[in-house]
C-alpha cells in the first residue's frame, strides 16, 4: 500500500515538474536558436501593427457608440475631441435582432455554399482532364489559370460592361440570337446569378491549380492495380481520386469559403450591392455602414466582429470534424 500510495504521490508531482521545466525549455530554445527568433520578430512586430491593434481598436469600437458625429477629429488648426461613450453589446444586441442581418446571413451562406461548390466540382473536373495526357495540355493550363491572374478589380469592371444592359457583349449576342435583352443588374434574381458567376468564374482557377497537384500526387500504381482488377473509371475516382485528394480538398474547401464569405470586391464593383441592397454579403454591408451616409464606426465595426468569430467558429468546427473522421489536418 505504502508503495503504490508513493506511485501515486509521485504521478501525482510529475505533471508540475514538467511545468517547471517549460521556463527552463524556452530559454534554451531561445539560446540556441536565437537567430530564429530575430529573424520572426519583425515579422510579428508587422503583424501587431498591422493586423493586432487595428483589431483591438475595431473591437474596442464596436463596445461604444462612435459616429461621425461624435468621433474626435482635426479642422484645421481646431481639434474637437470625441465623444462617445461605451454602450457595452449594444450594438451586437441591435445587430442580432435586426431582420437586416439574418436576410444578409442567409444570402451570404447562400452564396458562400453556391460559389465554393461550383469552384470545387467544376475545379476538380477541369484537374482530372489536364491530369491526362492530350495535345497542347501546357496552353489549356495558361489559358485556364488566366482569370486568376487578372487582378479582382479589373475582372469585376470587365463583367460589369459585359453585364451592362444597353451595350453589353452578352445582350448584344442575345439580340443576334432574336432573343430579348436581359437586364441582368437591374433584377434581384438576375444580379445574384450575375454575381456568382462572375466569383465562379474567378475562383476555379486556383481549385484547379490545387487539386492538379494532389492528383500529381498520387502514385499511378493504384490506378494500374486497380485497373487489372476490374474497376471502371466511375470505381477507380471514387476509391482512389476522392480518398488521395482529401487532405487537399479540406484544405481548399475551408480558404475557399473563407475568401468567398468575405468576397467584398465582387460585389461591391458589379452590382454596388444593387439592386437596392439585394446583392449584399455581410461585408459589404459593413463597409456600407462605416462609409456611406452618417458614418457608423462603431455598428460597423460590431458588423465586422460578428463576422470574424463566425468565420472563426466555420474553422475550428471543420477542423474537428475532419480529426473526427480521422484526418489529421
Amino acid at each position: 500500500m505504502t508503495v503504490s500510495t508513493g506511485n501515486a504521490t509521485a504521478a501525482r508531482q510529475e505533471p508540475r515538474g514538467r511545468r517547471r521545466e517549460r521556463p527552463g525549455r524556452l530559454r534554451r530554445s531561445f539560446g540556441a536558436h536565437w537567430y530564429a527568433w530575430a529573424m520572426v520578430a519583425p515579422v510579428l512586430a508587422v503583424m501587431l501593427v498591422l493586423i493586432g491593434w487595428p483589431l483591438a481598436r475595431g473591437v474596442y469600437l464596436s463596445l461604444t457608440d462612435a459616429t461621425e458625429a461624435n468621433i474626435g477629429r482635426t479642422i484645421g488648426v481646431n481639434v474637437i475631441p470625441s465623444t462617445y461613450e461605451f454602450v457595452g453589446l449594444d450594438n451586437y444586441l441591435q445587430i442580432l435582432t435586426s431582420a437586416v442581418f439574418w436576410d444578409k446571413l442567409l444570402w451570404t451562406v447562400i452564396w458562400t455554399v453556391v460559389c465554393v461548390a461550383a469552384h470545387y466540382g467544376i475545379g476538380l473536373a477541369l484537374a482530372v482532364m489536364l491530369n491526362r495526357r492530350m495535345r497542347l495540355r501546357s496552353l489549356y493550363r495558361v489559358l485556364l489559370i488566366l482569370p486568376w491572374a487578372v487582378p479582382a478589380f479589373v475582372a469585376a469592371f470587365i463583367w460589369r460592361y459585359l453585364y451592362n444592359s444597353d451595350y453589353g457583349v452578352i445582350n448584344g449576342m442575345l439580340k443576334l440570337a432574336g432573343l430579348a435583352p436581359v437586364g441582368w443588374l437591374d433584377d434581384p434574381t438576375t444580379a445574384k446569378a450575375a454575381v456568382i458567376a462572375v466569383n465562379v468564374w474567378i475562383g476555379v482557377p486556383f481549385m484547379m491549380v490545387a487539386l492538379l497537384g494532389g492528383l500529381q500526387s498520387i502514385p499511378s500504381e493504384l490506378y494500374e492495380a486497380a485497373e487489372v482488377d476490374g474497376a471502371g473509371p466511375w470505381q477507380r475516382f471514387r476509391a482512389i481520386t476522392l480518398p488521395g485528394l482529401r487532405r487537399v480538398s479540406s484544405t481548399v474547401i475551408l480558404l475557399g469559403t473563407i475568401w468567398t464569405f468575405n468576397m467584398f470586391p465582387i460585389i461591391f464593383l458589379v452590382t454596388r450591392g444593387g439592386p437596392g441592397s439585394e446583392t449584399e454579403i455581410l461585408v459589404t454591408y459593413a463597409f456600407r455602414e462605416a462609409f456611406t451616409g452618417v458614418r457608423n464606426y462603431s455598428g460597423s465595426a460590431a458588423w465586422g466582429v460578428i463576422i470574424l468569430l463566425m468565420l472563426v467558429v466555420l474553422a475550428v468546427g471543420y477542423r474537428r470534424t475532419l480529426r473526427a473522421q480521422g484526418d489529421p489536418w
